[in-house]
């Protein structure tokens, strides 16, 4: 009897620890597939076939673009579109007011306050209405107006579409140029090659083509399979609202490019109203193509590269804290919503962004994040620079706890840690963060981090010149190259010094390159044997022991 007992609790921890594990698993799963922007791979070469199904369906008129079928089956699946006075459908139509009339204030607002980017052009001062927008301004008054003049017209324009043609057509009287460079337009896509898709979030679908062969863009547009779409259809049954709802954050993000100039801002070089058989007005931005940000790789890679990084987010978040348009804060921080160009950090998806701070009352300000919160203080019934060092901690969490101190100069790293705990801390602002940022580079960039320059190295080195070798690589971490042992230094000291301290080097050879901080790259070598000829190379050779 004890012996059956046993065996049946045996059997009973048995299927717990099954149990256990088979939720586990299926609780990974689930966060997996409804992570934001997840999607499994095997859907890419669908969405790249029916962007090439869309652009070879045109239509007559400015390189004008059909939607596709995907649009087409959307509509055809989803309920017929609620009356115009329901509570449903006025719903809808407050939530694309909304993001109207923040679009509005965005490109209206007058530059108060010096950036430290390049200067904003000023925008020309256009209505984008026929009748200003007052307090008690009403759309579908307006357009009630219209029609007892044009009583002609069968259909009426609902009051989203013609939200969503007045944005249209003020974004194309006031965004022609930016810095004197003509913007792209539908002409720029008609004939796009290479077409990649690269990734989707909630709203937004980004797909990767090339222009003339030459020059590769980011191509952004309403994802009509995304989590935004098929929720609003489902909801209120009318595609074509919910898509002008959507556009509307993908014109916000353009109007934001627009009035944002700065080098760690992705640039907006055009955009496209399309009208399609389903949708009218379908928008897509055309912008600057970045790489995506890996945090594995980066962590990687040389110490150098990675507080370039570090420097040029905090330089961002400088000029978003003193914008023309106020203080600026990223409500959706995180890595993949930045891109890397030419090593330089970039935002990319400012369709979150916000310029609106806090409300508050004396008592309830309060910065809320996963591992600790921060109380602020309430002025005016705003929390006080709560944008800036949401951006500032954002930045601490998910950067530079990372990035900045490991495998940095030795005599650096206190300087570094004490930025990190500073931030950490929130005891520093962006402007202290900044100048301290700046003091490193500027330590780093003239050689003052080297440890004591008189010391004596161990053996000596044979100089000479316009000489190479190709062969006798050895890995290094963190080097440039993976096959090879390939790093920076200030000075042929600095390159004495690292090969001293690598058993295996016996020579290395400086290469007419130099990182963007002006270092020299140097290859390091385990010998000799392939010593040839290179014109403009220089090699040092250990002569002693």
């Amino acid at each position: 009897m004890l012996l059956i007992k046993r065996i049946t609790m045996k059997r009973r921890r048995i299927v717990v620890a099954v149990g256990f594990c088979l939720a586990f698993f299926l609780g990974t799963l689930m966060n997996l597939l409804y992570i934001p922007g997840f999607e499994h791979h095997q859907n890419h070469d669908h969405r790249v076939h029916r962007y090439y199904h869309e652009k070879q369906q045109q239509v007559t008129g400015d390189s004008q673009l059909q939607v596709g079928e995907s649009v087409t089956k959307a509509v055809a699946e989803s309920s017929s579109k609620p009356a115009v006075g329901s509570r449903h459908h006025q719903d809808l139509l407050l939530q694309i007011r909304e993001r109207f009339d923040e679009v509005v204030r965005y490109r209206q607002r007058q530059a108060h306050g010096s950036g430290t980017g390049d200067p904003v052009r000023q925008l020309e001062r256009r209505r984008l209405m026929d009748s200003e927008p007052g307090d008690n301004w009403d759309p579908i008054k307006v357009i009630e107006r219209t029609d007892n003049r044009q009583t002609h017209f069968q259909n009426r324009l609902s009051p989203s579409i013609y939200m969503h043609t007045a944005s249209r057509k003020d974004f194309t009287m006031t965004l022609s140029s930016v810095n004197g460079t003509p913007m792209l337009g539908c002409s720029s896509i008609d004939n796009v090659t290479n077409v990649q898709y690269l990734g989707s979030g909630y709203t937004k679908a980004v797909y990767k083509a090339s222009l003339n062969n030459s020059l590769s863009v980011a191509l952004k547009s309403v994802d009509f399979g995304g989590h935004d779409m098929e929720n609003c259809v489902k909801k209120y049954g009318s595609p074509g609202d919910c898509y002008r709802l959507a556009s509307f954050k993908i014109v916000k993000e353009m109007t934001l490019m627009e009035r944002l100039q700065h080098p760690n801002i992705l640039k907006l070089y055009g955009y496209c109203y399309q009208d399609s058989n389903d949708i009218q007005d379908t928008v897509t931005a055309i912008t600057e193509l970045g790489s995506p940000l890996e945090m594995i790789q980066l962590l990687q890679t040389s110490w150098e590269e990675r507080f370039r990084i570090c420097l040029s987010l905090v330089r961002l978040l400088h000029y978003l804290a003193h914008s023309p348009l106020g203080s600026v804060t990223l409500l959706d921080f995180r890595p993949r919503q930045f891109v890397l160009v030419a090593g330089e950090l970039k935002v990319t998806d400012l369709d979150d962004a916000s310029t609106e701070e806090a409300p508050c009352s004396p008592s309830d300000c309060v910065m809320e994040f996963p591992a600790r919160n921060f109380t602020l203080p309430c002025s005016r019934g705003r929390c006080l620079g709560i944008n800036e060092k949401r951006n500032l901690y954002n930045a601490y969490r998910f950067f530079f706890t990372y990035l900045l101190p490991h495998s940095a100069p030795p005599t650096l790293r206190p300087l570094l840690d004490k930025i990190v705990n500073s931030t950490g801390e929130l005891i520093w602002g962006i402007d202290e963060t900044l100048l301290q940022l700046e003091k490193v580079l500027h330590l780093y960039r003239n050689g003052f981090y080297l440890q004591n320059s008189t010391q004596t190295h161990i053996t000596d080195y044979k100089h000479v010149v316009d000489a190479s070798i190709p062969e006798e690589n050895y890995r290094c971490w963190p080097s440039y190259q993976h096959d090879g042992c390939l790093l920076s230094v200030f000075s042929i000291t600095e390159a004495i010094g690292v090969c001293e301290s690598h058993a295996q080097c016996q020579a290395f050879v400086l290469t007419n390159q130099t990182t963007w901080t002006g270092h020299q790259l140097v290859f390091f070598k385990t010998g000799t044997a392939s010593l040839s000829s290179a014109k403009g190379r220089v090699t040092y050779v250990r002569v002693g022991s």
